[in-house]
């Protein structure tokens, strides 16, 4: 197949030249992110040799090699592992970000500092292409384990990149940069060199699996100019041992020392190793926000070392997210991404599970009915669960970060994880009308409840100014009762599920009675007063209830409002309309429910209605001021109108009649 140039899309283009101007200082990152994807090849092919018999691949050395070439000013980084084929190279490489890269480009541009940036490029997984801050050329010779045929891709990363058919590639993948010239003020050093390349793998690459090995040219010159230096037949010996000397190929040094951090105690392990094993495994270039350890003996043993990021990943909500932790047995890698391990919930949680006493050839059908990946997932669940309770006491600024990153998939656990159901209530947070800057938790919502209240009190919505301004809230704001202020799309649906915490049952605002009364003392007086006004509108009610009997189940007096004359609630068990809406939104069938229409009998426009109404029932214009005032209702709390039209019309006749 003939050679084929391509041309890079215009976001991947500007992509790359992002790269090639640095986004960032330290370039030594490249190198660990082509160390990284060479380890991921080889564990690829590992695992594929172990499923397929049939196989045709060399599996009996499998390494990562390193060949620094001062003289051509070249770098390659080269397995032996799975490699790719010539679909794959278009398909991985070619397209850059096949997803994502738009909205990448748009979170670079509002990275604060060059720490985001680094966080950013390891998100979208694109660290292949951090090549091209040292390099003015990349190319690539490929062949896939199992195939005849190779690929040679390369680009300059400016306008596109050409792809070819070679017939001699060897198996795996050699990644070559023709390095730009050293810069030291551009902090562009001599990769070249074996002390610079020993320093960086030493620095993120020791804890690599892999071998990974150096090999360093043989000093001609030198061995030349010796020989130069020589007489006569001594001048041919020397010759003739330079030659067999260059012919002979040096020995490779291995860089790395291949030790399993898990393996080791903590104290052996500084936190900057812990840290780089978590950006590989993560392809995240920003540091853990915590690491944690956990060691089982006895009859099943294994050890995990997790770690939680820093930030989300772009597609946390996404279906295509990946979740899980890598999967070893006796240290030898069997998968990527055990979803056996880890709960939905956790998905963010990444790091690496050892485990002694599986089989090498497991597979994820198996591990899903596993006995001991099920004792293994419990016990690591809770571990994560009281790290972040341990963080929450003790490194508050740390748990501010982690909640505010993660805590709206964490409360997921609160529908799909009973077990552990009252240690996620602990260690959620909730913003609240108590203070509008700090969040709040549960515990201490209780310590602050008044004398006699039996419930805590919350609301849902889009947002907390939609809650403030929401007429529900005005009764319980009167008399200083805390409300909670939900405003994720996930607190629609597990506040359903979760009936109390410390005996008090979690109790909607806007559903059902408000049953204010019942949090007080009241008084001969007080009820007489309400019974009163119970008859006295009992001929409203009912007409309003037959007027909007298309609209309403029921209209009847409020105790929650102070300020406002209306507003709508959902009876208590129906599904209220934000949850009806996400429901919809995931494609399930919810029947319309009716709600209730609350009046405030204190509030001038329901006495005027009310006295407009015994002085003549017939007026046709009362039927306009019901509608006005459903309407006012739903407005009020941000739910649309089923006729917006209609209801300006009605508004601007009145208007106009009171000028």
């Amino acid at each position: 197949m003939p050679t084929e140039t391509f041309e890079f899309q215009v976001e991947a283009r500007q992509l790359l030249q992002m790269m090639i101007h640095s986004i960032y200082s330290n370039k030594d990152v490249f190198l660990r992110e082509l160390i990284s994807n060479a380890s991921d090849a080889l564990d690829k092919l590992r695992i594929e040799s172990l499923r397929d018999d049939s196989l045709n691949a060399e599996v009996d050395d499998l390494h990562i090699e390193i060949e620094p070439d001062g003289e051509a000013r070249t770098l390659t980084v080269r397995d032996n592992g799975i490699g790719m084929s010539r679909d794959e190279v278009v398909q991985l490489i070619g397209t850059i970000a096949k997803s994502g890269t738009a909205e990448l480009l748009a979170r670079l541009k509002e990275a604060k500092d060059e720490t985001a940036a680094e966080g950013l490029i390891g998100q979208f997984g694109v660290g292949f292409y951090s090549s091209f801050m040292v390099a003015d050329e990349v190319s690539l010779v490929t062949r896939k384990a199992g195939e005849s045929q190779g690929t040679r891709w390369s680009s300059t990363g400016e306008g596109g990149y050409t792809v070819e058919t070679v017939e001699d590639a060897p198996q795996g993948t050699a990644v070559t940069l023709r390095l730009k010239p050293e810069d030291a003020e551009d902090q562009l050093f001599d990769y070249t060199s074996p002390w610079k390349v020993r320093e960086i793998v030493k620095r993120y690459s020791d804890f690599i699996t892999w071998p990974i090995r150096m090999v360093t040219e043989a000093p001609k010159a030198e061995k030349a100019s010796e020989a130069e230096a020589a007489d006569g037949a001594e001048a041919a010996d020397e010759a003739e041992k330079a030659e067999q000397t260059e012919a002979k190929a040096p020995e490779p040094e291995t860089l790395n020392s291949m030790k399993a951090l898990w393996a080791r105690s903590r104290s052996e392990v500084s936190d900057e190793e812990y840290h780089e094993l978590y950006k590989h495994i993560s392809h995240d270039w920003t540091d853990p926000l915590e690491t944690i350890q956990l060691r089982a003996e006895g009859t099943f043993e294994y050890q995990s070392l997790l770690f939680l990021p820093a930030h989300a990943p772009h597609d946390l909500f996404s279906q295509a997210n990946k979740r899980g932790v890598q999967l070893y047995v006796k240290r030898v890698f069997i998968m990527d991404d055990c979803e056996a391990l880890v709960p939905e919930y956790l998905r963010f949680v990444k790091g690496v599970v050892d485990a002694q006493d599986l089989s090498l050839n497991v597979s994820r059908e198996i591990l899903q009915q596993d006995r001991q990946i099920q004792l293994m997932r419990r016990r690591l669940v809770k571990k994560v669960l009281s790290t972040v309770k341990e963080m929450m006491a003790n490194r508050e600024e740390n748990y501010t970060t982690f909640w505010r990153e993660f805590g709206r998939v964490v409360k997921e656990g609160l529908l799909n994880d009973p077990d552990n159901r009252d240690t996620i209530l602990r260690i959620c947070s909730f913003a609240s009308t108590h203070d509008k800057e700090r969040l709040t938790t549960l515990a201490r919502y209780v310590e602050r409840m008044k004398d006699g209240q039996k419930h805590i009190y919350y609301m849902t919505g889009e947002s907390r100014t939609a809650v403030e301004n929401s007429p529900h809230l005005e009764a319980f704001q009167a008399k200083g009762l805390e409300v909670l202020i939900l405003t994720d799309p996930v607190d629609e649906v597990w506040v359903g599920a979760v009936p109390e915490f410390e005996g008090k049952q979690l109790r909607s605002i806007a559903q059902g009675e408000a049953e204010l009364d019942a949090e007080e003392e009241q008084g001969e007086e007080a009820k007489a007063e309400k019974e009163r006004q119970r008859a006295e509108f009992a001929e409203l009610l009912t007409w309003l209830g037959e007027r909007l009997q298309e609209e309403v189940k029921e209209v009847r007096l409020t105790s929650r409002l102070t300020v406002s004359p209306a507003c709508v609630v959902t009876d208590a068990g129906d599904v209220t309309p934000a949850l009806q809406n996400l429901y919809r939104a995931m494609g399930q069938e919810v029947p319309q429910s009716k709600r209730i229409l609350e009046l405030n009998p204190e509030h001038g426009l329901v006495t005027g209605l009310r006295k407009a109404h015994a002085t003549d029932a017939d007026d046709p214009g009362l039927g306009e001021t019901a509608e006005l005032l459903y309407g006012m209702a739903l407005l009020a709390e941000g739910s649309q109108l089923a006729d917006p039209a209609r209801f300006a019309r009605l508004l601007a006749d009145r208007l106009e009649r009171t000028l």
